[in-house]
């Protein structure tokens, strides 16, 4: 990886500005989680992002995007210009991904509790051929009240895709409609190996993807903070969900994530 997460933070920010367009919080959430599987996690050269070989991941809360599309830019998918360009006319890389457009995106999602489904499916898939592709997910702790996410979960374990992970991105939006309580839990009453990990820490993810699930598919479950590393995003999470910083703002989160 090229570029440290405060930078990538810095350019989301000032993207987000700039195009007013994107959701800041959900893509801190997750960055942390993106940066150790394509860095450290996922085979896949993006070289050549169509390799029927490589590891498939699905980002399931597809607002997110931005968070998604800063990771593959770092990653080599595609150039830094083009990410600059997000949400713009002519641009590939729109408020959620497209498949069809975008270099090492897996699936179109935005709909939420769709993602899920979608991963499971390749998941099987890759396990009636017998192949060593591995499929990884993000879902959203408020995604998770689409009745869908658990159709797919039941399936999984009925089948045991351990050659499938899912992310659970527990920043605890849903908390003011409804809360989910123990994910780990509900995951291994479906069948699955689930582990509860600190989410922006990184050494604390790679050891819960490098962890057998015993012949499962195993859930880890993130715990996560909206907006992390912008105490004003994080102290007013709904709020901010889908709001563009004032040109004033946008000068404070640049110096606060200087330290």
């Amino acid at each position: 990886m090229q570029e440290p997460i405060s930078e990538l933070k810095k350019r989301i920010l000032k993207t987000v500005y700039e195009k007013k367009e994107g959701h800041i919080p959900s893509a801190f959430s997750i960055l942390d989680i993106l940066w150790v599987l394509y860095d450290r996690v996922l085979k896949i050269d993006p070289k050549n992002p169509t390799d029927p070989d490589r590891d498939r991941f699905i980002l399931s809360k597809g607002h997110a995007s931005i968070g998604l599309f800063a990771i593959l830019a770092n990653a080599g998918f595609f150039p830094f210009s083009e990410f600059d360009n997000f949400a713009a006319y002519d641009s590939p890389l729109g408020g959620h991904p497209d498949r069809n457009k975008v270099p090492g995106v897996e699936a179109s999602t935005g709909s939420l509790g769709h993602g899920m489904p979608i991963a499971v499916g390749v998941a099987l898939g890759e396990k009636i051929k017998k192949s060593a592709v591995k499929t990884y997910t993000i879902i959203g702790d408020g995604e998770s009240n689409e009745g869908t996410i658990w159709e797919a979960a039941l399936l999984a374990g009925h089948h045991k895709l351990n050659n499938l992970t899912c992310i659970v991105d527990y920043n605890h939006s849903t908390d003011p409609a409804i809360e989910v309580h123990d994910f780990t839990e509900k995951f291994k009453s479906f069948g699955w190996e689930s582990f509860e990990v600190a989410g922006h820490d990184q050494e604390a993810l790679y050891e819960a993807f490098m962890k057998d699930s015993d012949g499962k598919p195993k859930a880890i479950i993130a715990n996560t903070v909206k907006g992390k590393g912008i105490k004003t995003i994080e102290a007013d999470m709904l709020t901010w969900h889908h709001k563009r910083p004032s040109e004033e703002e946008l000068d404070e989160f640049l110096k606060e994530l200087d330290g």
